[in-house]
C-alpha cells in the first residue's frame, strides 16, 4: 500500500469518510512533508482533521496550541472516544491528571497534546519539551485569529510563540524539522501577515478559502431605545420557537443580566462566559448540545470548536468590535448546510436615543488606550533586555507591556523567556483600522456578504447573495 492509500485508509477507518474535502488532502500532505502552513478555512470546513490525521500517522507528539479549555476538551474527547492517544493540559485539570499527562508526554506515549499558550510556556511543561529525546513532529496553532485579537493585552503569551520552534531546535540534531501550521476560519490580509510574522513561518504553504456560506443569511436591525432592543429580541425568539441558537453579548455582566431577564420571560437559557467554573461550563455546553437549553447567552468564549451542526440562528444583542470576531460568531450557525440566519441588533446610526453601543465601544477604546499608555511608561523603566519572570515580579503588567512593544516592532524575543527592547520607530496600530472596518460594515448599504468577502481579500469572488437584508431591499 502506498503512502496516499495508507493515508486515505486511516482517514476512512477513524473518521468514516471515503474522500477528503478540498483542500483537506493537500493540507495533510503539506504537514506530513514537514512544511509550514497558513490555513484559512470557513467554520465547519473540517480543519481539525487536517492536523489530527498527520499526527496519528507519525511518531512523536504534535503540540496543538488552543485558546479555550472547551475547545481542547471537545476535540480530545472525540479522539479518546476513538481510542486515540491524545490529551489536554490546562488549569482546570487536577494535580493527578496533570501528572499523568506529563508522564505520558515524557515517555512519548502521546500523539496529540492540546494546551494553551500559557501552559506550553509554563516551567513544568517546557522542561520536558526542551529535552532532546522528546520527538516533536509539529506545532499547530488552532484558532490562530486569537493571536491577533487577544495577543497584545488579553493573552500576551501568544506573542512569545514565534520563539518556541527555534529554541526547541537548539537542543536537537542539526537536520531536525519542526513544522508550524496556523489554522483559522477568519483572517484578512493584515491578520495573515501578523500570524506569519509572529509565528516566524518559513515560506508557508497557504490555503485560503473565502468564508461565504450560501445557506447563511445576514441581517441588521436598528433600535432606537434599550427597551426596543429587548422587544426586538423577544419578537425574534417568538419567530424561531424550538430552534437552537446563540445570543452574543460583549461582557460577563451583560450576559448574566440578559439571561436572567430571558429566564423570567420563560425561556430555557443560561449565561456562559469565561468567569464560570470548569464544571459549570461543561454542564452548560452539554445542556445546549442535547437540547435542554434552546440557546445560550454568551461572550465570545462560547461556540469556538463546539460542534453543533443544527444551530439555526445567531443573534448579536451587542456586536463585536472587529469584523473577524463577527464572522467567527455568525459562522456558528448552519454548519449542517441547511438554511440559517444571523441577526445583529444595533443602535440607529446617530446613537442619540440609544447611546449604549457607542458607550460600550468607547469603554473598550479607553481601556486599550490606558493599557498602551501604561505600557509606554513601563517600557521606560524596564531593563533593555532581561528575563520575563524576573521583570514580572518587579513590575506589574510587565508581560502586557512587553507584548505591546512586540506588536509595535519595538521588541524581540530571544527565546520564549528572554526579551530585548529595540531602538526603533513603532509600527502603526492596525487595530484602529479594524474597528473602523466593522463600523463601515454596519453602515454599508451594499450586500452584506459582498462587503465581507472584499474585506477579507476575496473581492474577485464576491457577488450579491440575494438573501441578506440589503439584497432583499
Amino acid at each position: 500500500m502506498n503512502d496516499w492509500n495508507r493515508l486515505r485508509e486511516t482517514f476512512r477507518q477513524i473518521w468514516g469518510y471515503d474522500e477528503f474535502r478540498y483542500p483537506q488532502g493537500e493540507i495533510v500532505k503539506t504537514i506530513l512533508q514537514k512544511r509550514d502552513a497558513l490555513i484559512v478555512l470557513p467554520t465547519g470546513g473540517g480543519k481539525s482533521i487536517c492536523f489530527q490525521l498527520p499526527a496519528l500517522l507519525q511518531d512523536g507528539v504534535t503540540l496543538v496550541v488552543s485558546p479555550l479549555v472547551a475547545l481542547m476538551e471537545n476535540q480530545v474527547t472525540e479522539l479518546r472516544d476513538r481510542n486515540l492517544p491524545a490529551a489536554t493540559l490546562h488549569s482546570d485539570r487536577s494535580r493527578s491528571q496533570k501528572k499523568a499527562v506529563l508522564n505520558a508526554l515524557e515517555h512519548q506515549k502521546l500523539r496529540l497534546l492540546y494546551l494553551s499558550p500559557e501552559t506550553l510556556l509554563s516551567r513544568q511543561v517546557w522542561q520536558i519539551l526542551a529535552q532532546p529525546h522528546i520527538d516533536i513532529n509539529g506545532i499547530i496553532l488552532d484558532e490562530a485569529h486569537c493571536l491577533v485579537q487577544w495577543g497584545d493585552t488579553f493573552r500576551p503569551a501568544y506573542r512569545r510563540l514565534g520563539a518556541v520552534r527555534s529554541t526547541l531546535l537548539k537542543n536537537r540534531p542539526p537536520k531536525t524539522r519542526i513544522p508550524v501550521a496556523a489554522f483559522t476560519a477568519t483572517a484578512d490580509s493584515t491578520a495573515q501577515q501578523t500570524i506569519r510574522e509572529v509565528l516566524k513561518l518559513r515560506q508557508p504553504q497557504q490555503f485560503l478559502q473565502n468564508p461565504y456560506r450560501p445557506n447563511l443569511s445576514l441581517h441588521l436591525r436598528h433600535t432606537c431605545t434599550p427597551r426596543n432592543r429587548k422587544q426586538q429580541l423577544l419578537k425574534f425568539l417568538k419567530q424561531h420557537p424550538q430552534e437552537s441558537g446563540i445570543i452574543y453579548a460583549r461582557t460577563r455582566r451583560d450576559c448574566e443580566t440578559l439571561a436572567y431577564w430571558l429566564q423570567q420571560q420563560g425561556f430555557a437559557t443560561a449565561a456562559y462566559h469565561a468567569g464560570l467554573g470548569s464544571i459549570d461550563r461543561r454542564q452548560l455546553e452539554a445542556q445546549w448540545l442535547n437540547g435542554q437549553l434552546q440557546f445560550v447567552v454568551c461572550t465570545s468564549a462560547f461556540g469556538m470548536g463546539i460542534n453543533k451542526p443544527n444551530v439555526r440562528w445567531v443573534l448579536h444583542y451587542q456586536v463585536p468590535a472587529l469584523l473577524s470576531e463577527y464572522l467567527q460568531e455568525v459562522g456558528r450557525a448552519g454548519r449542517d448546510g441547511k438554511p440559517a440566519i444571523a441577526v445583529s441588533i444595533v443602535s440607529e446610526p446617530t446613537g442619540w436615543l440609544d447611546p449604549s453601543d457607542k458607550q460600550r465601544q468607547q469603554f473598550f477604546r479607553d481601556r486599550e488606550t490606558a493599557q498602551l499608555r501604561r505600557a509606554k511608561q513601563l517600557a521606560k523603566q524596564l531593563p533593555k533586555s532581561g528575563n520575563l519572570d524576573a521583570v514580572k515580579t518587579e513590575y506589574k503588567d510587565a508581560e502586557i507591556a512587553l507584548s505591546l512593544l512586540h506588536s509595535r516592532g519595538q521588541l524581540t524575543w530571544r527565546d520564549p523567556f528572554h526579551y530585548k527592547i529595540l531602538d526603533s520607530t513603532p509600527n502603526p496600530d492596525s487595530n484602529t483600522d479594524a474597528i473602523r472596518e466593522m463600523q463601515r460594515y454596519l453602515r454599508s448599504r451594499r450586500c452584506r456578504w459582498m462587503f465581507l468577502l472584499e474585506a477579507f481579500g476575496f473581492g474577485e469572488e464576491a457577488k450579491p447573495c440575494g438573501k441578506c437584508d440589503r439584497c432583499r431591499r
